[in-house]
Formats: C-alpha cells, structure tokens, sequence
C-alpha cells in the first residue's frame, strides 16, 4: 500500500489542527494507573497503536501477549508483569524479535525477577514468572534506552527494599526520565535524581484522576510542513508550554528554520518567520525523535546539518541513521555518519529517483516526517498506515493542505 503520488502546491497555509495526545505519557499514566489500583479512567488517553496495545493487555485476562511493534509496550509491560505474580509469555512481530531487551531483563533478574527468553538469547519473547522484588542497587549505561531506566522506576516502590539505578557515562534522554519523574510524584510516589543516581524508597502509589497532554512529537510535522512551505499560520490544539515532554524543544529549535511560537490558553500558534540559518547544529541526545524531522526539513531547504547523539536511533523501530541516510538519497541528498553517534549533510547531492518512492520500515515517524517533502517535491509515501503507531489520524490531518 502507498499513500499515491504527493505534491502540495500551496502559496499559504492556514491551519488548525486537533493534535493527538502524547503517546509517552499515555504510556505511563496506563502503567501507573495500574499499580495505583485506580478506580479512574485516564482522560484524554493516546487513540494509537502502542497505546492501545498496553491498554488491551492491562485490561484482558490472558497469560500471552502480542504487542506487535509497540516497543515501549514491550518494555513497561515487562517490567510491570515481573512484579506481578502469574506466569507471563509476552512477544511481538519479527522486527520487535530483533529489538535487543537484554540490559532490561539483566537488571529486572538481579533485583529478584524470573524472566527466561523462549527463542533467542537477549530478545523477545520471554518468558516471565511474576514475584516480589528483592530490590536494591544496580548500575545501568547512561547510554540506555530510557524506557528501560522508566520501566524499573515505575515499578520500583513495590520492591521490597527500593531502588537505586546509578547511571554511568553520558545520560541520554533526561527529559522522559523526568517526566516519569513529574508522573510518579502525581500519583504520590517520591523519587530523588541527584549526582546520576536516581533513589525511590518502597512507598505506595494514590489514585488520581489523571488528563493527558496533546503530543509534542506530532507538532514537529506542522513545524516541518510551516517551515517547508515559508508562509501562513498554523494553530495546534492542546499544547502546553511548561510541557513535561522533552520534544516541547521543537518550539525552541524551529526558529533556526523560519517558525515562530506563540503560546495560547487553547494551545500553540505557529508564524512564519523567513529567517533560517545557514547550518544547522544540534545534539538530539534528550529529543532523539526529533531528528527523523530535522533532517528532513534541512536538506529539502538546502541547509547543511550535523547532528550529534543520534545513537538510540539504530535501535528504534528501525535503524533510523541508515533509513534516513537511504530515503534521503532517493531525493538527491548524500548523507554520511562522521562518528557512530553523529549525522551530517554538508550540502553533497547525488542522482535523485525519478519516481520518488519513500520506504517506511514500520516506522511512523518515517511516514510523518517525509510527508511533508510533498511540499517542494512529487513523492508516494509506502505503508502510510504506520501512522496509527502514534498518530492515527495524520493523514486526515494532512490532506488539508489540499484543500482550498
């Protein structure tokens, strides 16, 4: 399936967009909503694949669950049912098969879990024998998944003697680590992250009535279609400005590319600008979702980039680094990698396709992030359905560029 051959001719653009709510936070409200016992539900929850996949398995019955592609599903959920008494097998599509979980499962065993692989070593599926938790101290990468660091905080007041997580080296992504933070201390749970070592006490979670954002994440696109376009106005409902969501930058970062914020009690305006920078420079090591859209919106304005702190990308839904560099040198542009954990354009082109035909990988965020490319450029956008993973209604969304 193909979203059909895109071009947006539009001189300007004038927008309102309902946003949908952030699936990061879904995520965790469903997770501690849980462990809480509460009796409420979640207002305003993530209508998108990964959220309704964790919701479904927190709500059933069954001992099995597939969560398809939903990784962050697959990390909170085995977390959460290593403190739950059962017997758990939980799995997922071939590529969530090949998304290593190893350093997860290492630091949920030494803390008194029984979690077993059932095909290969490190990777789903698994096998879990839900228990108490003995707790205590481990020591964990800075450089990890912060899904992983969040997965252990979430259920770390259960166990028995609490939780110390001491981070090592360079820590990537603070900001979901404070906003599961900012989420715990909602719901009545301390947690102390000082000197790279986050501290929770065995303590109780309350109940709360609990309303989620709207999702930053899914703004980058109406920042990458505002800029690409270079006139009109944009409104995105439900935005917050003091926002927990590290992707809130968005705002920030944009101004280099021609958007202006302004921020409203209904949620956020976007104004053109016309200015941009001439290179663009940025360390993606707290934001990593944002590079997929940066990198985008650079090469089809013409401006060079160096991104650094890339390197959670190659373990995401695909290898993000490598998807980019191939999808971006359909359209004529040469990327290249000057460390592991860096991205770069300099300005290099090479032979564009003809017919433009972006490859998705199962991954949302390529689909969301191309998309806007139609606006300098014709192309077809394969498996444009990923989009449900966090964002179902993009598309519908998006073909209001269309009309008059």
């Amino acid at each position: 399936m193909t979203s059909g051959i895109l071009h947006i001719q539009k001189p300007k653009i004038q927008l309102e967009i309902n946003l949908p709510a952030s699936k990061s936070i879904s995520n965790r409200a469903l997770i501690l909503n849980a462990l809480s016992y509460s009796p409420f539900d979640i207002e305003n929850l993530a209508d998108c694949d990964d959220t309704n996949v964790l919701l479904k398995a927190l709500d059933s019955n069954n001992t099995t669950f597939d969560i398809g592609a939903a990784g962050t599903s697959m990390r909170f959920l085995t977390a959460f049912l290593a403190k739950t008494a059962g017997e758990w097998i939980i799995t997922g599509s071939e590529r969530m098969k090949n998304r290593p979980i190893k350093i997860l499962v290492d630091a949920l065993n030494s803390l008194g879990a029984r979690i077993e692989y059932t095909e290969k070593e490190g990777f789903p599926p698994l096998k879990i024998l839900g228990c108490a938790l003995m707790g205590g101290e481990i020591s964990l990468n800075g450089g990890v998944s912060s899904q992983y660091i969040s997965a252990l905080m979430m259920i770390a007041p259960y166990m028995i003697n609490g939780l110390k997580i001491k981070l090592e080296g360079n820590i990537i992504s603070v900001p979901y680590i404070r906003m599961t933070m900012q989420m715990m201390a909602e719901y009545g749970v301390k947690v102390t992250f000082e000197n790279n070592i986050i501290d929770i006490r065995p303590q109780s979670y309350s109940p709360v009535r609990y309303k989620v954002e709207s999702d930053w994440s899914g703004a980058s696109y109406w920042y990458e279609i505002l800029s690409l376009a270079g006139k009109g106005e944009i409104f995105l409902k439900g935005l917050k400005a003091n926002s927990t969501q590290g992707d809130s930058k968005v705002a920030e970062l944009f101004q280099q590319l021609g958007v202006n914020t302004s921020y409203e009690a209904e949620g956020v305006r976007l104004s053109s600008s016309g200015q941009y920078c001439t290179k663009f420079e940025y360390d993606f090591v707290n934001e990593p979702d944002l590079a997929q859209t940066f990198a985008v919106t650079c090469c089809m304005l013409g401006i060079p980039f160096h991104f650094k702190g890339v390197q959670s990308l190659k373990i995401k839904e695909t290898d993000r680094v490598a998807a980019l560099t191939t999808e971006l040198g359909k359209l004529g542009f040469k990327l290249h990698e000057p460390v592991d954990s860096e991205l770069a354009w300099s300005g290099e082109k090479c032979a564009a396709d003809s017919d433009i035909s972006i490859a998705t990988y199962e991954d949302h965020r390529m689909a969301m992030s191309f998309a806007p490319a139609a606006l300098k450029t014709a192309l077809s956008i394969e498996h444009p359905e990923v989009v449900s993973k966090s964002y179902p209604t993009f598309w519908d969304d998006f073909k209001k560029l269309l009309q008059k």
